[in-house]
């Protein structure tokens, strides 16, 4: 399989307990990867460790490999470097108490964008990727604590984009929704994928099958199975992962 992302041998320790035993994945480019099991089996650790999130958690020890593009992200690369490579969207929006511009425009400066007609630029091309511009384009200069939860986490999204990254990682990008703020995302993830590479994690099993190409199964920190998706949810190989999308456990 041609991958994005490879990991290896993946272990994660908080402090002596154990959080992710031996994940191995290949994650392939521009399609939507799904990471499903129940609540604290590792998807979103296993998440954070693709853009070395969990750098920040005092006591987390990481070994194996995590490769981006066949270039191991935890030895030799800039972090900074990374996270612009690799976005993240997480549960809950989480816009910054500024206004809808400058939260887009932030990354960029960042990166070291200072002309005004590029921000500019950027701006719009990420507002209409993220399938916000017809709705935010008079409001661009007022607090973006004031749009809706939908329209915040799609503000995040073209936060996200607006540095240029190549894959975007989801937390449960939708739990905090209603369901048709939920099904405008679903939308756009499906339409992001043609440019980028999406990690999604779900705890809903109609929205993997809606979004995703692949699933990954996690269970008590393992991954159990990963396969495309249609196969995982038709034909399970193990009965872990049956028992769990036909809603026996979990």
């Amino acid at each position: 399989m041609n991958s994005k992302i490879s990991v290896k041998d993946l272990d994660l320790y908080y402090g002596s307990y154990q959080a992710l035993i031996k994940v191995n994945m290949e994650i392939p480019p521009r399609e939507v990867s799904a990471l499903i099991g129940p609540s604290g089996c590792g998807k979103t650790t296993f998440l954070k460790t693709l853009n070395r999130m969990n750098d920040t958690v005092e006591g987390c020890r990481i070994i194996g490999q995590v490769c981006l593009d066949g270039e191991d992200i935890y030895s030799g690369i800039d972090v900074n470097m990374l996270r612009k490579l690799v976005g993240m969207v997480f549960q809950k929006p989480n816009p910054f108490p500024m206004s809808v511009y400058e939260n887009v425009a932030y990354g960029p400066r960042t990166f070291g964008v200072r002309s005004r007609i590029k921000l500019d630029e950027i701006v719009e091309k990420s507002l209409r990727s993220a399938a916000l511009w017809d709705e935010a384009k008079d409001r661009l200069h007022k607090n973006a604590l004031g749009l809706s939860g939908g329209q915040q986490q799609r503000l995040c999204i073209a936060r996200s984009l607006a540095v240029e990254p190549e894959v975007l990682l989801m937390d449960e990008p939708t739990s905090a929704l209603d369901p048709i703020s939920t099904s405008r995302i679903e939308e756009l993830i499906i339409d992001l994928k043609k440019d980028y590479t999406i990690v999604i994690v779900t705890h809903n099993m109609q929205q993997a099958m809606r979004v995703s190409d692949r699933a990954s199964f996690f269970l008590h920190g393992e991954l159990v199975e990963s396969d495309k998706t249609t196969t995982l949810f038709a034909t399970p190989t193990d009965k872990r992962t049956e028992d769990y999308i036909t809603g026996r456990f979990g």
